[in-house]
């Protein structure tokens, strides 16, 4: 397979490198509003941790009988470091190797690693918001809690807002470098091929 330039392994490496604020930034925040809480409330989801109003906000689900959200709530902390870690590792591989299917390759682990993370969560959410508690003080019939994935939505009298955070940015900032090198590398390829017309 083709050997890479030099500027397309550099940003295959600055991808990579990018992976590594996750480990120290949140990833994901939650923030709701509403008439009693105009400042709003907000949980940060870090690679191995929550973070911000989670106190506040179980204690307003309690009354329509969501379940109590901790850091024991999601299994992935224990092992979304390591898997982390291993992207990290890939990608400085990737850049070391320097080859076309090197940088297609990482691409792939980058894009199936955002996917599995965005159906993870959306499962979360459906469990969280549909299984509420029979006995809760709160019940509207067939009304269900479901956070958004991603963007607005409205949940009683609470406006729900659902997006990525300072680390979720950086990694789709390291796919767009990587789409980036793909361009690049094919325009490059391009402008060598001899024309037929010659």
């Amino acid at each position: 397979m083709k050997k890479l330039s030099l500027i397309n392994r550099i940003l295959i490496l600055f991808s990579a490198l990018l992976i590594i604020p996750a480990f120290f930034t949140p990833l994901w925040q939650i923030n709701l509003w509403a008439p009693q809480y105009p400042e709003g409330l907000s949980m940060k989801i870090w690679i191995d941790r929550l973070s911000g109003n989670v106190d506040q906000i179980n204690g307003v689900n309690h009354y329509i009988g969501m379940k109590y959200i901790s850091n024991e709530m999601f299994p992935e902390f224990t092992y979304l470091v390591y898997v982390v870690g291993a992207l990290v590792a890939l990608g400085v591989i990737a850049f070391l190797i320097g080859r076309r299917w090197s940088l297609y390759g990482f691409l792939g682990l980058m894009s199936l690693f955002g996917i599995a993370v965005l159906v993870d969560m959306y499962l979360w959410g459906y469990d969280y918001g549909h299984h509420l508690d029979p006995k809760a003080a709160i019940k509207v019939e067939g009304m269900s809690y479901q956070p958004p994935l991603i963007g607005y939505k409205e949940l009683l009298n609470f406006l729900a807002y659902s997006g990525p955070d300072i680390g979720s940015w950086l990694l789709i900032g390291g796919v767009v470098l990587l789409l980036a090198a793909i361009v690049n590398d094919r325009l490059s390829n391009r402008s060598q091929s001899p024309s037929p017309y010659k």
